[in-house]
């Protein structure tokens, strides 16, 4: 795999490179007309002499450049690190934007590979609810990716260890973000051909902008769902410690029903408050998923289950439809599962429900059914 440097001096105009990409790596993801829309800069498929090789055109900054946006990556523009790396905040004086620059770490958990199909997942795949890619430096050994800066931070600065003085999520903020990242997952499930199975879907990787409007994050273990007969792919197990789908963390059996029950462990995560895996808490509560199955079968103790930081404002008709709807995506069956458009429409339906907690009365800000739709149990 070859890897096109940028360099120059940050005065040097932006180039259009192509990036070659092995059929091994990320195949080519085809637009499906009227659903998947692509970057204006994408060059259609172009093939090398042995047809293996396809080409993407993604718009690359230099170092130099990355690094004058973020002051030398001073401490004061960190916003968060990880196994990958660390993630800056900066200015782009050339495009007049501020930015999120994530560095991955050489040593770090994200390889070449992983960066290669983040920037492929991302330059193809455009959606409301995915975050945007704006560039990115191969240089030398530095990978770095710039993408659109989310002012609010993450899903779960919002929901885990909230500092003191900071608003917490209320009841329809709640559900417009739940309602949100089902959305941006149901673009990578049903609009993508092939399908995209995200894999690494938690509250950290839910990024939130104005009003709360979510963007699903962190591309690098995505991979291409099954094809024609096919019902799942095999591939060695990554992802996070509680939100891997039990089949997959087995067998390595990936399907889509795997992101499913992921999206699952985050919306049980949105109506707690609780975190998927919490060691501080006693043996029986440390795991979110096992904590919560048994409190399913009775519904006198969904109350229980509600964050306490909302001090009971919520909607007791709400609370249990959005329990049910977890319920059903943390199935331990994959194919009792239901499919992501399913929960896109019931948790829509959630979100159009607007709580008033001054009155305690629900208003239907949309035309929505009375009820939400049951959800099937499908593939």
């Amino acid at each position: 795999m070859g890897w096109i440097p940028c360099s120059g001096n940050s005065g040097t105009k932006k180039k259009i490179v192509k990036m070659e990409v092995q059929d091994s790596v990320a195949p080519q993801i085809k637009p499906t007309p009227g659903k998947l829309k692509r970057n204006s800069s994408t060059n259609s498929k172009d093939k090398s002499k042995n047809g293996s090789a396809q080409h993407i055109a993604a718009q690359t900054f230099s170092f130099r450049e990355l690094a004058s946006a973020t002051r030398n990556f001073k401490a004061e523009c960190l916003l968060g690190e990880g196994g990958f790396g660390r993630v800056y905040k900066g200015h782009m004086e050339s495009i007049n934007q501020v930015v999120a620059i994530k560095q991955l770490d050489r040593n770090g958990l994200q390889g070449n590979r992983e960066f290669l199909v983040e920037v492929l997942m991302l330059s193809l795949l455009h959606h409301p609810n995915l975050v945007n890619l704006l560039g990115y430096c191969a240089d030398g050994d530095q990978r770095l990716l710039v993408y659109e800066f989310m002012s609010l931070g993450s899903l779960e600065d919002h929901l885990h260890d909230i500092s003191l003085g900071k608003k917490r999520l209320d009841w329809n903020t709640r559900m417009k973000i739940a309602a949100g990242a089902a959305k941006g997952l149901e673009y990578l499930h049903d609009k993508a051909n092939p399908p995209v199975i995200y894999r690494d879907l938690k509250c950290s990787n839910i990024l939130l902008g104005e009003e709360y409007h979510p963007k699903l994050s962190d591309f690098g273990l995505a991979k291409l769902g099954p094809v024609g007969e096919n019902t799942h792919v095999s591939t060695r197990v990554m992802g996070t410690y509680g939100y891997c789908a039990p089949e997959y963390a087995m067998t390595g059996q990936l399907t889509l029903k795997s992101d499913v029950y992921s999206f699952g462990v985050v919306l049980l995560e949105i109506i707690t408050g609780r975190k998927a895996i919490d060691y501080s808490k006693s043996a029986a509560e440390q795991n979110l998923v096992a904590w919560a199955r048994p409190l399913f079968k009775d519904r006198k103790k969904f109350s229980q289950m509600a964050d306490p930081t909302l001090q009971g404002q919520y909607p007791s008709r709400g609370l249990y439809q959005a329990l049910a709807v977890a319920a059903m995506c943390v199935q331990e069956q994959a194919n009792m599962r239901p499919v992501i458009a399913d929960v896109v429409t019931a948790l829509s339906y959630l979100a159009s429900q607007r709580y008033n907690h001054n009155t305690q009365t629900v208003q239907n800000s949309h035309r929505t059914p009375r009820t939400p739709p049951r959800t099937r149990r499908g593939q």
